[in-house]
């Protein structure tokens, strides 16, 4: 059990059966009346994010889930394949589960984090900075950098960011993908 105080990014509670983990959080404590919390809440499994308020000392449910290195296979249309690198087994997770911004990123050979609850990996987080090919850009045209000018490029697993005129086609970039914004270019 936890209470409100031990609220955190991160902490994953089981609400009716369901865990849910913190996202964002805040205390309140008006001038009239009680304190309380309120929180902004995402479903591991479904994906869907609501708010809810607790009263300030209120006890939960927390869950500690364990954190497992998967890679990534494969995908079969349906399904993202991973491979538990403690067992070798064959995870596979549906797209929802693993959530759209993050699949904008995932490519092959790729080693995640997998969360597990009760010996099942239920959720995977992506690394925060990837390195990954360009394969698509314009052209940077000399002169246009008096303003530290961007342009558009296309990546290997088909996310998109900005870059500096100088990136090219071919080019591998570390890109931080929780902001889909380019970092720097590892190789050229």
């Amino acid at each position: 059990m936890a209470s409100t105080t031990d609220f955190r990014n991160g902490l994953v509670l089981e609400i009716d059966g369901q865990l849910w983990q913190i996202v964002y959080f805040q205390h309140f404590k008006p001038g009239k009346g009680g304190a309380f919390v309120r929180t902004k809440q995402k479903n591991v499994l479904a994906g869907n994010v609501v708010e809810r308020t607790y009263r300030a000392g209120e006890k939960v449910n927390d869950v500690r889930l364990e954190h497992r290195v998967v890679t990534y296979s494969y995908s079969d249309g349906a399904f993202y394949h991973f491979m538990d690198a403690q067992t070798f087994e064959d995870i596979p997770l549906s797209g929802d589960v693993i959530g759209q911004e993050q699949l904008l990123y995932l490519k092959e050979n790729m080693e995640c984090e997998g969360l597990v609850y009760k010996d099942q990996v239920i959720a995977v987080e992506l690394p925060i900075f990837v390195e990954l090919r360009v394969v698509e850009t314009d052209p940077g045209v000399r002169g246009d950098t008096a303003q530290g000018g961007t342009k558009p490029a296309k990546l290997e697993t088909g996310a998109v960011v900005q870059v500096p005129l100088f990136i090219e086609e071919g080019d591998v970039l570390k890109v931080d993908r929780r902001e889909d914004k380019y970092l720097t270019r590892v190789t050229a």
